[in-house]
């Protein structure tokens, strides 16, 4: 009775201080194909979501609640199969089958990515391609206060990608990836010296993400109109390819 009476009471102090904070985030599939949207926890003590992958056919969406504070990132798997029990995909893939518990996608993918506070306070919410690009993605705020801009990749990178920097299936461009992943180079990854936004500058590979896709992070030090605010416990709609 006793360890009821604690279970009971961790979770009242959950609603109380979590569960009437949360913000809902919707994500919709404008694609002509199905895709897989995962997400990801990451902030320090903060449990995965509920749902952590699912299945969204074109024009369908789904719905749910993040508790604040949060941080993590949501992204799409495309070209998922599930061969002999397994579930793969082409991009993004977790590599823990249609629910990612705990695991990030593997990139190039194209990221969205918040920091969601308590109390109502300052939201941050980004599109980084900083670990390359797979589809295009955009987000926007629904209610909050302040800016509550939308960020957005809404370009097929994959059409201008150069050919050093591709991921192909067939003859088909399926994912971009960033210089920092293709060439593992510091000045490319924002690391050792270069781990100085004074050091670290946009190069001619990043300048093709920011070409396409200017509200979105290019490379690890694009902080410059790639980093969106709202206040207030706005809800978030993602919509991929849109």
């Amino acid at each position: 009775m006793a360890n009821h009476s604690v279970l009971l009471a961790s979770f009242f102090f959950f609603l109380l201080h979590f569960g009437a904070e949360a913000a809902t985030i919707t994500v919709k599939n404008n694609c002509p194909r199905t895709i897989w949207p995962a997400t990801l926890t990451s902030g320090p003590g903060q449990p995965q979501l509920s749902t952590t992958g699912f299945e969204l056919a074109p024009g369908a969406s789904k719905s749910f609640n993040v508790p604040a504070p949060y941080t993590g990132r949501v992204w799409a798997r495309t070209q998922c199969s599930n061969n002999g029990g397994r579930f793969t995909c082409l991009t993004g893939d977790c590599g823990r089958g249609l629910s990612c518990n705990g695991a990030g996608g593997v990139p190039p993918v194209t990221l969205a990515e918040f920091t969601i506070a308590s109390n109502g306070g300052q939201d941050f919410y980004d599109i980084s391609l900083v670990d390359g690009f797979n589809i295009p993605a955009s987000i926007t705020t629904q209610g909050g206060t302040g800016p509550c801009r939308s960020s957005n990749c809404r370009a097929n990178v994959n059409r201008v990608c150069p050919t050093e920097l591709q991921v192909k299936s067939g003859n088909e461009v399926i994912a971009c990836k960033s210089a920092c992943l293709a060439f593992n180079q510091p000045r490319y990854c924002c690391t050792g010296e270069f781990n100085d936004p004074n050091k670290c500058k946009p190069t001619k590979y990043s300048m093709i993400f920011e070409n396409q896709c200017p509200e979105a992070y290019s490379y690890a030090y694009d902080d410059k109109n790639s980093t969106f605010t709202c206040n207030n416990r706005p809800n978030y709609l993602i919509t991929f390819c849109g």
